[in-house]
């Protein structure tokens, strides 16, 4: 993942570093520039679509027929021996995933206007990746909040028994915001937006996201059908996310076949304009 950084030596700091911003602000809104662009939204299209569908078909599966079952075969809450999985849980939390980006992001802002030649176009790289990060976790966050919202689903146990169809849609309270899983969404689309970057982290950022929802589900916080929805929403997002970058010719390149791949480091490539029919 490269960028170049543009940026005046003779300019002073803070001159240098509204301009770092500018230029990271203005890229990720500049028009696409990728020969192939359009192979690569075909192909997003398929796999969003093939994602949504097994995971619409999941989560009804496992409303009817396992959610309920999952619960009662699940430690009460409150016993002792669950603090390693509430110690684990953070981990996905997603205002702290979310502000420990954050933070790197606005570090590498501030330190890149004051370095030079390389480690400036390191700290560009690095500011990049963050960006796509970032982008990928909040995205679905978002969208996510707002299904919270609308479905109103209450979390185990609230109401004092096993209701996996127990909705009170617009409810807007910590209690019936129990579909899509938080947690989920934010495992899976950091799982998805490290192996974007570094693809030999695919097997690590698997299993991260794997112990995050199986802690949730220990834990009480939610049913099996919240962390399998939260799982595609993350997906999906970080998925989009990534086509957004590569349609830009940021840190990602598409191939004849609309696949999606990580741009070497090192300096930038320029990525000719798909010609217009005439």
């Amino acid at each position: 993942m490269s960028s170049q950084t543009g940026v005046d030596a003779s300019l002073g700091y803070f001159a240098r570093l509204v301009l770092v911003v500018s230029i990271w602000a203005a890229q990720l809104v500049r028009p696409p520039s990728q020969a192939h662009r359009s192979e690569g939204a075909r192909r997003l299209s398929r796999n969003v679509l093939t994602t949504a569908v097994i995971a619409a078909m999941l989560v009804v599966a496992l409303m009817i027929w396992a959610d309920a079952r999952e619960i009662a075969l699940m430690p009460p809450r409150g016993t002792p021996g669950l603090w390693p999985f509430r110690i684990l849980t953070d981990f996905g939390k997603d205002t702290y995933v979310l502000l420990l980006v954050t933070f790197l992001l606005v570090a590498v802002a501030l330190v890149a206007p004051a370095t030079h030649g390389s480690t400036r176009r390191r700290l560009a790289t690095a500011g990049l990746r963050l960006q796509f990060i970032w982008l990928a976790l909040a995205g679905p966050l978002v969208f996510g909040e707002l299904v919270k919202w609308i479905a109103g689903r209450g979390r185990p146990f609230v109401g004092g028994e096993v209701n996996p169809f127990n909705f009170v849609p617009f409810a807007g309270t910590a209690a019936h915001a129990s579909f899509p899983s938080a947690h989920s969404i934010t495992a899976f689309a950091l799982a998805f937006a490290i192996a974007a970057i570094w693809p030999r982290m695919r097997g690590v950022m698997a299993a991260y996201a794997l112990i995050i929802v199986f802690t949730r589900l220990v834990l009480l916080a939610h049913h099996p059908s919240d962390v399998v929805a939260g799982a595609a929403i993350g997906l999906i997002g970080a998925m989009c996310v990534r086509y957004w970058f590569a349609a830009r010719a940021l840190g990602f390149a598409i191939s004849e076949a609309g696949i999606i791949s990580p741009l070497p480091e090192g300096p930038v490539k320029k990525v000719a304009a798909k010609p217009s029919a005439s």
